[in-house]
């Protein structure tokens, strides 16, 4: 679930403390400014901080209090780029560290009919180089690649279209399909002998980096790095390069490896299924109802020319924010970020429409048979960010599963022993559009799901019935600001935060915003909003029943159900 909601900027974190002398940048690797000196570099250096040691600074980053010291609104600086890339700044320089986070506004929202599962896909294709790193001889490889998708795509139509035929290929078709497998089959090992494995994560590592990631959402695809702060010029070679010109190589393979991603998180696990069905029949019109790992057949059939076209089409500088936490320098980051990222062509303005969602006129209940033990969810149709009801059910979250004095976890989980578990999220499957409040359980032997269900509902009127007491309210809404505290505690968690309500909030401030919005949720917020859309017509339930020889039995025993 992404953190966005109650913020508490306890000065405490966000002050900024006298500035420390900087690591000496006269290293081999300091005068890095284009990738082909970092190439050269990376072979001749080493860099002696642990990144250990690196990792826990970021952990205690902990600013001294000071009278004087400026809010977070003050210290970001912001800069944006002619191709639309935004820049976000805060110095920290308590260690000679800076977190880095680069979001792109694309995820699984953008993708086509037939073609989901492309922004995933194409998140592990990052990671596979450019036309410098991870090859040995990217002049020699590139026309084996454009050939291998060529007769990838062909023998993938013939092997489709005769699939579809009840009497099958005929000797003729036969043939051609073996001679555009044998062809196939040797392009992948002529391509193999340029490929330099994990080349991107093996030069970060060389240089110090950690946390080194990379995320795909409905609404965003996140990349991350922390790492040495006289590393910033290594870091912005390979990340421009990466975003001006990837190289999808070991195409087929890493299809493949989605594929089996998408089998053990999905198809193979009780939870995965189960939420994987309940989001589709919650969602009849928008991409939500899709997960973001895609369709199996539609994976299957991903080319290298979608892909490519994809990335084209989405992950220009135009739709990035990179956000830089840590032991900066402001003015030599943005003119290291003009050299670099400067350089790179804006993508064009897309012109997909996202269908709207229309309104749900009855219940909808879904249920997965799985050799597994039973669980549920249930899901209501919410707003989205930017709706002033938004807010009030981050509260409304809070007050059910947010710990063990929670509502839901007091009532089912402690005193009655109804479930094993119980938890909720105010946001799912993601934040920009439209969404689902829902509640997730597992019932505790010798309980039913059924059981668990109607103690829900209980706990659901209850907030229309009664109004939330002051002390109640208070305690959530200073948990939730104590929340936001920690997520911002870190390098990387700040720089997280920023990069995330700029891309989706399409400004970084909305996180001072919220948290005046959470702070003015009132009790007859509550309970109004509870009453608008926690009914019968509004719902979708989900169970998982576990089967046993062939029949469908009760739920008996704990099963842990996540999102």
């Amino acid at each position: 679930m992404i953190v966005r909601s109650s913020l508490v900027f306890r000065e405490a974190y966000l002050a900024k403390p006298p500035k420390q002398e900087r690591v000496d940048e006269a290293s081999p690797v300091s005068c890095m400014r284009n990738l082909s000196c970092v190439l050269t570099a990376r072979h001749t250096s080493r860099f002696t901080i642990c990144a250990l040691a690196m990792a826990l600074s970021l952990v205690f980053n902990v600013h001294v209090l000071s009278a004087a010291s400026p809010s977070l609104a003050e210290r970001v600086i912001e800069h944006k780029l002619a191709n639309g890339l935004t820049v976000l700044m805060v110095e920290r320089h308590q260690t000679p560290v800076v977190s880095i986070n680069i979001t792109f506004a694309v995820g699984g929202i953008n993708e086509q009919v037939g073609q989901t599962g492309l922004a995933h896909l194409y998140e592990h294709m990052a990671f596979k180089g450019t036309r410098i790193v991870g090859t040995r001889d990217y002049e020699k490889e590139k026309p084996i690649l454009d050939e291998l998708a060529r007769v990838g795509t062909e023998l993938e139509q013939r092997q489709r279209e005769i699939a579809k035929r009840t009497s099958g290929a005929t000797a003729e078709e036969q043939a051609a399909v073996d001679a555009l497998q044998k062809r196939f089959t040797d392009l992948q090992t002529q391509a193999s002998q340029y490929v330099v494995g994990n080349e991107v994560a093996l030069l970060y590592q060389r240089h110090g980096g950690v946390g080194f990631n990379a995320s795909t959402g409905k609404d965003l695809t996140r990349y991350t790095i922390s790492l040495p702060a006289n590393r910033l010029p290594l870091w912005a070679a390979v990340e421009s390069d990466r975003m001006a010109s990837p190289v999808l190589r070991e195409f087929y393979k890493e299809r493949g490896v989605v594929m089996e991603e998408r089998r053990l998180r999905n198809e193979d696990s009780p939870s995965g299924l189960l939420f994987e069905t309940f989001t589709s029949a919650a969602f009849r019109a928008h991409g939500y109802g899709v997960p973001t790992i895609g369709w199996g057949s539609d994976i299957v059939s991903l080319t290298p020319d979608e892909t490519e076209a994809f990335f084209k089409t989405h992950y220009g500088p135009n739709r990035a924010t990179i956000a830089l936490v840590g032991d900066l320098d402001p003015k030599e980051t943005i003119a290291l970020i003009e050299r670099t990222f400067g350089k790179i062509p804006a993508a064009p303005q897309s012109s997909a429409r996202v269908a709207v969602e229309p309104e749900q006129r009855g219940e909808r209940r879904v249920e997965v048979e799985f050799d597994a033990e039973p669980s549920m969810v249930i899901g209501y149709h919410k707003p989205g960010l930017g709706h002033p009801d938004d807010d009030v059910f981050d509260v409304i979250d809070a007050v059910l599963s947010d710990g063990l004095t929670s509502r839901l976890h007091r009532r089912l989980v402690r005193e009655q022993r109804l479930a094993a578990s119980v938890s909720s999220d105010a946001s799912h499957p993601g934040v920009r559009a439209p969404n689902l409040f829902i509640v997730m359980a597992t019932p505790l032997a010798p309980h039913t799901t059924a059981e668990v269900e109607a103690a829900i509902y209980e706990e659901l009127e209850r907030l229309k019935r009664e109004p939330v007491s002051p002390k109640e309210l208070e305690r959530v809404i200073n948990n939730l600001d104590a929340d936001m505290v920690r997520a911002l505690r870190s390098n990387s968690g700040l720089a997280s935060q920023l990069a995330m309500y700029q891309a989706v909030a399409g400004d970084w401030r909305d996180i001072l915003r919220s948290r005046d919005r959470v702070a003015a949720v009132t009790a007859a917020d509550v309970q109004r909003v509870a009453a608008q859309y926690f009914t019968k017509s509004n719902r979708t339930v989900g169970v998982l029943v576990k089967k046993s020889n062939g029949k469908a039995v009760a739920a008996t025993q704990n099963n842990g159900v996540a999102q």
